[in-house]
């Protein structure tokens, strides 16, 4: 993957992109035949829309390879100048100079008329190497800079890129991006990611994007309203530096999924199926077209059937369809209409129990530690009693069959206008409404490790049990009651505690747990509005780029999360739920304590909650070229106006509808129809400054210091400081790469935990970050045919000062490692293209540093590195072939422990919880180009 040498332009900044006399960041269909390049570098400059300039002589006796298909304007440049030989000496996103070897810079520009000059002088060239000629979007407001003279950390990885990575999530797709540690081990969706030793377990100061515009004003739970498929051309990202000035919430990174624009040059049409060993099937379409030579349109989706990667009885489906119509101006720029709608589920997966053998984790008989998944059959459908203020009917329904299914429903508008050669205008906007229904299981919440013990703890009264207060009250309504069992409510199979064989051989394993049924509906409505426009001025060796603007977003958002209830069941694959029966001398059964296996409700609390955002946000950034000095800074600054109404809980709790049965007689936590309003208007200034020097074409330094912000409604704004240096060097296409140093500053981290011990109730943390690290991305190519990446990040987060509800922990969380936050983190990726075009065999290994499960540090979670492979296969000029797998040695690798277990963890009885990677998954696609 290309990941450093790239210059970043923002893409609410200015209108290179899509004006046709720009080319460089356009995407364009080529058929461009294999011929002579006297004659073919004319063919391809017609289609992409450029000028070529090459002296005769350097092109005399040289050949071209075909050049078909959907490509960015710099890729079939490059593909255009590797095949024959010839060096890119600049592409200035308009006029591209060609010539036998690398020329020196002059500082002045020549435009040339004619797609190839006939002269065999040497050409004026604006750049320096064919390695800055990819231009991305995202981190920087400049119009041709090359990223090594940039003073920002910018990722690109192009569409070759994240097939070559064949991600199964949006997750999948982010560890594209060196320095960034993602958990994806909830599934598809719904899973976290952190940035330069932030605290593992969320997406605070990550701000993920679709063209420009974040996907989510908040940033947090984006990837459940957006993964790729065809309609992406290339995922661009921006750590720290200009992120949180030219975004909203991305002061760590922010991360940019490009979409394809429509097509003005001919039709085009592509068809893609896949199919991985676990079950998934999708199928994915795209389709673009010229209406006429200033109108033009796209549309694109998929359909998709899916249980998980884990173990399931159920199929989770959906689809996803965008398009957009584009009309370009005789005068420049383009307004576009875009829309995107979807409806789909996918499963989600929380923790299991593990335990450690020789050091090394492993798992419970009877469930699987890479594919095992308690839930099932058992959980399809469960009644689960509510305050009638929640639900008139007094019951909220628990689906584990529809899994997290998410709901989106976007329309937007952008528009760019050039109103001189200096001054472009741009003004984009977008209206998202959005919900989404997650019923998901939660093995040990709340209890924790107690909740996992043998079924005969269970159902012997004391301290031992985890149901303890159950079973007290059961001898209270059963005083002629001899013991206590559990019926199987699928077969309806009795044991008692005296069977003490049968309870320890129970699957196995002889084990029960606690696990929790989290219930979480959400109804969104999200408006983001961006307009501004940039100025440039150049002369001589002086050229500065100044971008102003302004960012409005409205957001609500309401939350039903009632209803949260815990059942006992046992611990396997698609395992069963157990009702508490008390039983006679004859284990004959004389009453249940349990409501069909509930033995708890409302453990989370109220759980009625809206959140309103309207902010308005204005901006500055400045970028200045002295020479080979060039400095920039930036600006913003926001007020939020936000308002937060708390569903209250009722002094005395509701009691449980007639008939419901069991020993349990209230709802447990009741929304009470009221609500407490808290409002608050706050403001806050984020700013950057960074500058780079160029001491030759191929090497420069730069440093950046960057003060950055998250809003989190009425809750104070949270700030970071980040700093970083770091060095760039290239060398022809042998080696290019960069080295960051950075450090990161967080101070009064604040969230709420669940408390272990009453998990209705909220317990607050509040702690200094500091994180101290180097980052190093390099990419190698000894030869035409074979490359190697290295991306990796080595790093020493500390938590200091740390505070648990306002009061100080002392010395016993100073200078831990943060939660869930790896000090080493690495990916090599080596790949071998075939001959001929024929396509590419490629390898992964990823390497993930030991972790910690809590703050303090208690519960160690092994290092690990996974293994994947590939091959692309180019059938023909139409048919392209992937196979593809992951975690090919069937490795054990655990993310995360148990967050709602607390701050300090331990290993219990030999067992603990955690959530881990998938074994063994294969797969691969058909791709159809028309």
């Amino acid at each position: 993957m290309r990941s450093q040498f790239y210059m970043g332009l923002m893409l609410t900044s200015v209108a290179v992109a899509a004006s046709p006399a720009v080319a460089f960041g356009q995407t364009r269909n080529f058929d461009v035949a294999a011929q002579s390049a006297s004659t073919g570098i004319v063919a391809f400059a017609r289609q992409a829309g450029i000028q070529i300039i090459a002296p005769e002589d350097a092109t005399r006796g040289r050949r071209i390879v075909a050049i078909k298909g959907n490509l960015a304007v710099a890729d079939g440049l490059r593909q255009i100048a590797n095949a024959s030989g010839l060096k890119i000496v600049s592409f200035n996103g308009r006029t591209a100079v060609l010539a036998t070897g690398v020329m020196a810079a002059p500082r002045s520009t020549t435009q040339v008329s004619t797609a190839v000059a006939q002269d065999t002088t040497a050409p004026t060239a604006v750049g320096a190497s064919d390695e800055n000629a990819d231009i991305v979007v995202t981190g920087q407001t400049s119009r041709n800079r090359a990223l090594i003279t940039s003073s920002a950390d910018i990722t690109l990885a192009s569409r070759a890129d994240i097939d070559r990575k064949a991600p199964r999530s949006t997750a999948d797709m982010l560890e594209l991006i060196p320095g960034i540690f993602v958990e994806s081990t909830a599934g598809a969706v719904s899973n976290n990611y952190s940035v330069r030793g932030l605290q593992g377990g969320g997406q605070r100061f990550i701000q993920l994007e679709e063209d420009g515009i974040p996907i989510l004003y908040s940033g947090g739970g984006a990837d459940f309203f957006f993964d790729q498929d065809l309609t992406i051309d290339r995922l661009e990202a921006v750590k720290g530096g200009s992120s949180g000035v030219l975004t909203v919430n991305g002061a760590g990174a922010t991360i940019n999924f490009i979409s394809k624009t429509p097509n003005f040059t001919r039709t085009e049409a592509m068809a893609r199926g896949s199919y991985y060993n676990y079950g998934q099937k999708r199928g994915e379409l795209y389709l673009s077209s010229p209406i006429t030579d200033k109108l033009a349109f796209n549309v694109g989706g998929y359909f998709q059937s899916s249980p998980g990667v884990r173990d399931n009885p159920f199929d989770y489906r959906g689809w996803r369809i965008k398009g957009a119509l584009e009309y370009r101006p005789e005068a420049g720029g383009y307004i576009r209409i875009s829309a995107k709608g979807g409806d789909i589920e996918n499963a989600f997966y929380a923790d299991q129990p593990y335990r450690f053998i020789d050091g090394e984790p492993s798992g419970i008989p009877s469930l699987s530690t890479q594919f095992g998944n308690v839930g099932g059959d058992a959980f399809k459908s469960i009644q689960v009693p509510v305050s009638t203020f929640a639900n008139p009917s007094g019951f909220r329904e628990f689906r584990y069959q529809d899994g997290i299914k998410a709901k989106t429903a976007q329309f937007r508008i952008d528009m760019e206008t050039p109103v001189s050669d200096s001054v472009n205008l741009f003004l984009h906007s977008r209206y998202l409404k959005y919900s989404y229904d997650f019923n998901g299981l939660f093995p040990g919440s709340g209890t924790g490790n107690a909740g996992l013990t043998s079924a005969v703890n269970y159902l012997t009264p004391g301290a031992g049990s985890p149901i303890n207060d159950l079973l007290t009250a059961g001898r209270t309504a059963f005083p002629t009651a001899t013991r206590f069992g559990i019926r199987n409510l699928r077969t309806g199979t009795v044991l008692g505690s005296n069977q003490t064989t049968d309870l320890n051989a129970l699957n196995g394993n002889g084990f029960l747990q606690r696990t929790t049924l989290n219930h979480d509906y959400i109804d969104g409505k999200d408006f983001g509005l961006n307009g501004g426009g940039t100025w440039e001025y150049e002369s001589g060796g002086f050229k500065n780029s100044l971008t102003v603007g302004a960012m409005y977003y409205d957001v609500t958002r309401e939350q039903d999360q009632s209803a949260t209830a815990s059942v006992v069941n046992d611990v396997r694959s698609n395992s069963d739920i157990y009702d508490i029966v008390a039983l006679n001398a004859a284990n004959g059964v004389v009453g249940t304590l349990s409501d069909n296996g509930l033995v708890s409700y409302g453990d989370w609390g109220a759980g009625i909650r809206t959140r309103k955002d309207s902010t308005v946000s204005f901006y500055a950034n400045d970028e200045l070229s002295i020479g080979d000095l060039h400095l920039d800074g930036g600006i913003r600054w926001e007020r939020d106006s936000a308002t937060f109404l708390d569903g209250q809980a009722a002094a005395v709790n509701q009691p449980v509808q007639p008939n419901v049965p069991g020993l349990i007689r209230t709802v447990g936590s009741t929304f009470d129809g009221t609500f407490a309003r808290t409002q608050r208007t706050q403001s806050k200034a984020a700013y950057t400054a960074g500058a780079n020097y160029q001491f030759t074409p191929n090497l420069a330094i730069y440093a950046r210091y960057a003060n950055g912000f998250q809003t989190n409604n009425t809750d104070p704004i949270t700030t970071i400081e980040l700093y970083e240096a770091g060095v760039r060097y290239q060398y022809q296409r042998f080696i290019s790469g960069s080295a960051t140093v950075f450090q990161t500053n967080f101070k009064n981290q604040n969230y709420n935990f669940a408390n272990p011990t009453n998990p209705s109730q909220q317990q607050n943390i509040n702690a200094d970050l500091r994180t101290r690290g180097v980052e190093v991305d390099v990419n190698v190519r000894p030869i035409t045919w074979f490359s190697v990446d290295f991306q990796g990040v080595f790093q020493q987060p500390k938590l200091l000062n740390l505070e648990i509800d306002g009061v100080s922990q002392g010395a016993q969380y100073e200078g831990n490692r943060p939660e869930r936050t790896p000090a080493k983190l690495f990916t090599i990726t080596p790949a071998i293209k075939l001959p001929n075009g024929f396509g590419e065999v490629y390898g992964r290994y990823k390497y993930v540093g030991r972790i910690f499960a809590d703050a303090g540090n208690g519960v160690a979670l092994p290092s690990y590195g996974v293994t994947s492979a590939g091959i692309t296969i180019n059938v023909n000029d139409r048919i392209q072939a992937n196979f593809n797998a992951d975690n090919i040695f069937n490795v054990v690798g655990l993310t995360e422990g148990n967050p709602r277990q607390g701050q300090t963890q331990a290993v219990t009885d030999g067992y603990f919880y955690a959530r881990g990677i998938v074994g063994t998954t294969y797969g691969g696609s058909v791709t159809l180009k028309f």
